[in-house]
């Protein structure tokens, strides 16, 4: 029972660090990359899509997005959702492509940006908290109900926290990446 709430515990706590691996590959650092429009929808024939299913992405230098639709009767669509997605782009097209210019940021925006992924940060240290929390009222339960002895309980509720601290250091060391990604340009 405790191998199960440890197991779970540090499952739960992996997906926390995978969010949040993925929400910072959206935040822009002033380098052209295919990922920063994977928040972008697209109103596809009703259907919201993210826009790399509706077209294909690249970054051919550090200042430029280009997109392909599939369907080049969507250019238009594809291009409004990218000026509404609030990334601060002013896409164009010549009929075929649309170029996406990202320019390179001001050193406010830099720090904004900076603080956006301390703000991230701080969040997902919470929802490990939160993770570790809930084991160790599992732990409690399995105790109280004498399912485990006071011993295994200790043992397990020190385990728990080793997990937690593990993953904090993870979430530390990736939003300082970022940061100094961010403020260097």
């Amino acid at each position: 029972m405790i191998r199960e709430v440890i197991s779970d515990t540090r499952l739960r706590m992996k997906k926390t660090i995978d969010d949040f691996s993925q929400e910072l590959v959206g935040i822009r650092t002033g380098k052209a990359t295919v990922h920063l429009l994977d928040g972008v929808k697209v109103d596809y024939y009703g259907v919201p899509t993210p826009v790399n299913q509706v077209a294909t992405i690249h970054a051919p230098d550090a200042s430029t997005i280009t997109l392909q639709p599939f369907d080049a009767s969507q250019i238009k669509i594809i291009e409004k959702a990218i000026m509404a997605s609030g990334l601060g782009f002013n896409p164009n097209n010549d009929g075929r492509v649309i170029r996406v210019p990202v320019p390179a940021l001001t050193e406010d925006r830099r720090k904004e940006m900076a603080k956006q992924v301390g703000k991230i940060a701080e969040d997902h240290r919470n929802a490990l908290r939160q993770i570790r929390r809930d084991a160790n009222d599992q732990l409690k339960k399995l105790e109280k109900s004498k399912e485990i002895s006071e011993d295994q309980e200790y043992t397990a509720l020190d385990e728990v926290q080793k997990i937690i601290d593990e993953f904090i250091k993870q979430i530390d060391e990736l939003a300082k990446a970022k940061e100094q990604d961010i403020l260097q340009g």
